[in-house]
């Protein structure tokens, strides 16, 4: 008898780009049933699932707490991957200063608990550039992040106020590789690296995001990026069913960790024909052990 898992995702997905159902075929010769589920549906008996993936929930930010309750009341009746607690230290991007602390090499961030105008234009100084990236601790999809320049900084303070003097945020130097280069998104399924992607802007922007207009391709990295990737996965408390890590190279010519996505990253599952059946075959090793 074929068993099911729900591909958590949102009520909605028009305007964004998922792979989610490039799964459901390669669970299917598993002996899987895979289904898309909005995590916000609360007439489920998540019972009835034997696993939850969560994949493409990409409004969370906009109520986490909200999220991370329906993500408990999975994972009491169900198998749920990643492992919830990692999800949690995953969730507010303080977790990149927890990994610096630990030896991992990140872009400079200064970070803080309230926006103040008055101290705003120190950024430039202190991160030495005259382009900084301001963003929420938690968020997705690029949402309230602002690229910003000295030369204009004071014109918006009075939004900035407004949308970070209650919420964590953290300020960045701008990199301009990721322009010139593009930023590396490598996966990783049950800690083994799976394929990679170079992903780039549209011209003009600076988000890499398909939604944003991002060009996504396909892109053999080094052993170097791969090591950097996999000592990264060592710092953390479990290995995760997926992962991706996001490498920049910055103005000293090294790899730094962008971000670390084991929520609910797109996985480029489009990019690497034989991927799907990857991350199906690590998923069914995990459960059935």
């Amino acid at each position: 008898m074929d068993k099911k898992v729900a591909l958590l995702s949102m009520d909605s997905l028009e305007n964004f780009h998922t792979y989610d159902k490039l799964l459901i075929e390669p669970m299917k010769t598993l002996g899987w049933i895979a289904e898309e589920i909005s995590w916000r549906n609360e007439n489920v008996d998540w019972k009835d699932y034997d696993a939850v993936i969560v994949r493409s929930t990409w409004d969370y930010q906009n109520d986490p707490e909200k999220f991370i309750s329906a993500l408990e009341k999975i994972n009491n009746v169900s198998h749920l991957e990643n492992d919830l607690d990692l999800m949690k230290w995953n969730m507010n991007k303080n977790y990149l200063f927890a990994l610096e602390q630990n030896g991992v090499t990140i872009v400079d961030t200064i970070w803080e608990k309230s926006f103040n105008p008055s101290l705003a234009n120190e950024y430039f100084d202190k991160l030495r550039t005259d382009e900084i990236i301001i963003k929420p601790n938690i968020s997705a999809n690029a949402d309230n992040t602002f690229r910003l320049y000295k030369e204009n900084f004071n014109e918006h303070l009075s939004m900035l106020e407004k949308i970070f003097s209650t919420r964590d945020f953290m300020v960045q130097p701008f990199l301009k590789n990721i322009i010139k280069e593009g930023e590396y998104s490598l996966f990783f399924f049950d800690g083994k690296f799976s394929h990679s992607v170079l992903k780039k802007p549209k011209e003009k922007d600076f988000r890499v995001q398909e939604e944003h207009g991002g060009n996504i391709q396909p892109k053999n990295v080094s052993t170097e990026m791969i090591s950097i990737a996999e000592n990264i996965f060592k710092k953390l408390s479990t290995i995760p069913l997926y992962g991706r890590v996001d490498l920049v190279r910055t103005n000293e010519n090294e790899f730094a960790l962008m971000e670390l996505e084991l929520i609910e990253p797109s996985l480029y599952l489009n990019k690497d024909v034989d991927a799907p059946f990857r991350l199906a075959k690590a998923f069914n090793k995990r459960v059935n052990l």
